[in-house]
């Protein structure tokens, strides 16, 4: 159950202000999406609309329908249920199914997919047609420069290193100017330097290109880091969309806080003016939305690394004690086992060195307001 859905006899909780809507015309438009497979449900009732322009992520665990999701958008399966439309015609849905080939949508593989026996320049040509009328030349070589590979047009594929690759299987979706391009897993072939060099150089070539476009991962960072929105799914339905620091800073139900970043929770009881918890008293004003009409409720209040702090003590004057630490080569991350029974993680700067089973106080020093949940 989410925050949204916590009730009691004296009122409802109250929503934070609505996010910023995405600007543009809607490019594409998802309509209460179903798909079954036999008794089974990837995607249920998923209703989105992306906006001209936007980079919009797909983020959730294996499994949660985001590929069959994507998959749908492709024309590559049909929808159980609902209807799929982009730039307003309708392309899935109601005894609708045009075909992948008819769709103005480009989609860039996680294997890239290039062909061995084509160059560079071949490869992107390979897309175009006589309908698309521009110069073919005009147009590899406009594909080359976008993507910083001019003078690779004679290449072969097999002498380009992984990034080089994918940016030749982007020029390739993006030179017959698709409506929506579609890009799935497209960094989890690369080692972990070039996936983040590459991040950013895919979504400056997106944005240059004015492109819409729909990313599917199961990388928070990756997600985070790239997109206009994310959509967070789990079993197949949409949990949140919004910014990337809407969803972390502010996620709406327990799954998002969880599955979003390093959470932990100080669990507490609403009392006049704000929740008691082991660390003391949060005010109203430290908390997400209004929680007084709560008044007596166990709640869970999300924590993260970076809102805490160990700090030696006293003897008899500590909250818990060290019982793990990560060292991250800039940070050490301490799990504290609180006296309290909860267990907190707390963030801390490479040279402030704790040992194992160290007796901590530990302060809170969120500068944000704090999500908090009806306690499981």
């Amino acid at each position: 159950m989410s925050k949204n859905e916590l009730t009691t006899t004296t009122g409802q909780y109250v929503q934070a202000p609505p996010r910023t809507a995405p600007t543009g015309d809607v490019v594409l438009e998802l309509a209460e999406i179903t798909k079954q497979f036999g008794g089974e449900t990837a995607v249920e009732e998923i209703s989105i609309d992306v906006h001209e322009g936007e980079l919009l992520t797909l983020l959730g665990p294996s499994g949660c329908g985001k590929t069959t999701t994507l998959r749908m958008i492709a024309g590559l399966t049909d929808p159980t249920e609902g209807t799929i439309r982009l730039d307003g015609e309708k392309v899935a849905g109601s005894s609708t199914a045009v075909a992948p080939e008819n769709r103005d949508v480009g989609l860039v593989f996680q294997e890239f997919a290039l062909f061995p026996h084509l160059t560079v320049g071949e490869n992107i040509a390979f897309g175009l047609t006589d309908d698309d009328g521009a110069d073919e030349y005009g147009r590899v070589q406009e594909m080359l420069e976008l993507v910083d590979l001019e003078g690779y047009e004679d290449r072969n594929p097999e002498s380009l290193s992984g990034g080089e690759r994918q940016r030749v299987a982007l020029a390739r979706s993006l030179a017959p100017e698709p409506d929506v391009l579609l890009l799935d897993e497209p960094f989890s072939n690369l080692d972990v330097r070039l996936r983040i060099e590459m991040r950013q150089e895919v979504r400056r070539i997106l944005k240059e290109a004015g492109v819409t476009a729909i990313s599917v991962t199961h990388d928070q960072e990756e997600a985070l880091s790239i997109s206009d929105r994310v959509a967070i799914m789990n079993d197949g339905q949409v949990e949140q969309i919004g910014r990337p620091e809407d969803v972390f800073g502010h996620p709406e139900s327990r799954f998002v806080a969880s599955f979003l970043g390093q959470a932990s929770f100080l669990s507490g009881t609403v009392v006049e003016g704000g929740v008691d918890t082991a660390l003391g008293l949060l005010d109203n004003d430290q908390l997400d939305g209004s929680i007084d009409a709560y008044r007596g409720a166990a709640v869970d209040v999300l924590v993260r690394p970076d809102d805490l702090r160990a700090k030696p003590c006293p003897p008899g004057g500590t909250d818990g004690e060290i019982v793990h630490r990560q060292y991250t080569g800039p940070a050490f991350v301490y799990q504290v086992e609180m006296d309290s029974g909860d267990v907190v993680h707390c963030q801390h700067n490479h040279a402030t060195d704790f040992e194992h089973g160290t007796r901590v106080c530990v302060e809170l020093q969120a500068e944000h307001s704090l999500a908090w949940y009806p306690a499981e």
